[in-house]
């Protein structure tokens, strides 16, 4: 009974750093990595080739170069200012080499694609106002339907006028004066129309 009975731990065993961590295996020596790689470097004991001479005439040969060649041409630069840097014309962005291209001033497949859509819905609008206009076309009066119209408005106004002409002398009630007032705006609208269809000889009406 009691507590276990344990060992007192050594001090010589105290805990080291880095003790618990993994450990690697240890690396194995290559002996390939010992051998130097073959260098293109003359050894000490070379000595250079001695005696070679060229026959070659290098003054007439850059004589003839310089009179037989194209003269090399100046690179266009640009400058900023008057006293500014000196900067390549062509890669500074101001040569328009866009239109260089293969494709340039062709109008692209979207563009005209969209052209199509556009007068095709323009077609189909226009073809829509005909066929409603058409519809709604007017229709040109005949002699006779004229001549019957006006003497059917003729004929309406005889009998407003009647009925005018039938009034009491005395137009003393409300009642009275309104039906006065009535059988006057229907003979002047009639005799309106008369006139407007004695006046015109071709008359078109449109279609409801």
């Amino acid at each position: 009974m009691g507590p276990a009975k344990v060992g007192e731990p050594s001090p010589k065993n105290f805990l080291q750093k880095h003790s618990k961590e993994p450990k690697l295996p240890a690396r194995k020596k290559e002996q390939d990595s010992k051998k130097l790689p073959t260098l293109s470097v003359p050894q000490r004991t070379d000595h250079p080739v001695m005696g070679i001479q060229s026959k070659k005439n290098f003054i007439n040969a850059n004589a003839v170069a310089a009179v037989t060649g194209l003269p090399k041409k100046p690179q266009p630069i640009c400058v900023d200012r008057r006293q500014g840097d000196k900067y390549l014309l062509e890669t500074s962005g101001l040569v328009p080499k866009y239109i260089k291209k293969k494709d340039y001033g062709v109008i692209p497949k979207y563009v005209t694609w969209r052209n199509e859509e556009i007068k095709r819905a323009q077609k189909e609008q226009e073809a829509s106002i005909l066929e409603h206009l058409k519809k709604r076309a007017m229709k040109r009066l005949s002699d006779e339907e004229r001549n019957s119209l006006l003497q059917g408005l003729k004929k309406n106004w005889e009998e407003v006028y009647r009925e005018f002409q039938g009034l009491s002398l005395e137009i003393d009630t409300i009642p009275k004066k309104l039906y006065k007032e009535k059988l006057e705006l229907q003979m002047k609208q009639l005799e309106h129309d008369i006139e407007v269809i004695e006046k015109h000889k071709v008359i078109y009406i449109a279609n409801e």
